[in-house]
């Protein structure tokens, strides 16, 4: 079992992923993803050669294993061996069959989850990894989602997610346990109240089935359906939030709150899955692994990626290289 108290430890600063090392997939198909893509581009520095255009038309939700290796593998030739990470910019298609579209790229597409999505998940060789460099050393490029739902929305989300970082403001990373107990299976790995002193950063732990009026997240985990009272929240640049529920990756459904949700109230990056996972905690980030890895100063693509241990039904969504605690040049 991972000690909850380990998140309190002091902890030297990691390095995070540095824009060379990260590709952008752009849509063709899809204007918002077109104008998205570059305003990327230019706000985080990624090389032109970085780039890659696919063309999706129509924006399915879903598309098949045959149509995703086509995608997968035009992507793949693009890219030289110092890239570690992909982000594409669009909202869908975000599922592959029953895999997410992120899991099917990083770790290849799992047909055996699709035969029954309740049935334990592939271990990620990359969970809690102590590793900077995931394609280098475990030939996996992370990747995650950008949202082209709003262009305004998409600028706001990477502006919050470039200017994390600067400076260390005091914050803190709220854990609720709620009514609904089904959706509580990882609060054993919610990390104790208490106060990291060099980050500024305070962790709490409530009983409550939403949080209200705070003003300084960092970080927001839950477990319910929906999610009420974000209008009343403040989230800090680079903050993370998600909520374990079964279809919170379904960006475009309509059954569950979708993870889109976090991102529209402000925070920078998030977690859901695409098909029905049941209540594993290894289906969803492990808090207390997410916190280390976040306060070491990896990017929020490494620290959300080191946190599942079964990401195969996972969606990351958000603005990859956010990192409020990276380490900053002297």
């Amino acid at each position: 079992m991972l000690a909850a108290a380990s998140a309190h430890a002091q902890f030297s600063t990691a390095p995070s992923l540095q824009p060379a090392q990260l590709a952008i997939v752009i849509n063709d198909a899809e204007p918002n993803s077109v104008k998205i893509g570059e305003y990327y581009r230019k706000r985080r520095g990624i090389p032109a050669a970085n780039v890659v255009h696919v063309s999706i038309p129509d924006k399915p939700h879903e598309i098949s294993f045959e149509r995703f290796q086509e995608l997968r593998e035009a992507i793949d030739k693009k890219l030289g061996p110092d890239i570690q990470a992909v982000l594409m910019i669009w909202t869908a298609p975000y599922k592959v069959e029953c895999n997410s579209i992120t899991a099917a790229y990083t770790l290849g597409f799992d047909p055996s989850q699709c035969i029954k999505t309740c049935a334990s998940g592939r271990s990620s060789p990359y969970f809690n990894s102590s590793s900077s460099r995931p394609y280098t050393d475990l030939k996996l490029r992370l990747s995650m989602l950008l949202p082209t739902e709003s262009v305004a929305e998409a600028k706001a989300l990477i502006d919050r997610g470039a200017s994390s970082g600067f400076r260390t403001v005091p914050a803190t990373a709220y854990y609720l346990v709620t009514s609904e107990k089904a959706r509580n299976s990882r609060a054993l790995f919610f990390p104790p109240p208490g106060r990291i002193e060099a980050r500024k950063l305070s962790t709490r732990t409530m009983q409550a089935d939403a949080l209200e009026g705070a003003k300084d997240i960092i970080i927001y985990e839950t477990g319910m359906a929906q999610v009420d009272k974000l209008d009343t929240l403040h989230f800090l640049p680079g903050a993370l939030a998600d909520h374990l529920t079964s279809l919170g990756g379904d960006l475009l459904g309509e059954g569950q709150m979708s993870s889109l949700r976090w991102l529209e109230a402000g925070a920078t990056a998030s977690y859901g899955s695409v098909s029905e996972p049941c209540n594993y905690w290894q289906k969803f980030p492990n808090p207390t692994v997410l916190l280390k890895h976040y306060v070491q100063g990896n990017s929020a693509i490494e620290a959300y990626w080191k946190s599942v241990a079964w990401p195969t039904q996972g969606l990351f969504i958000g603005e990859p290289l956010a990192a409020p605690y990276r380490k900053r040049p002297r």
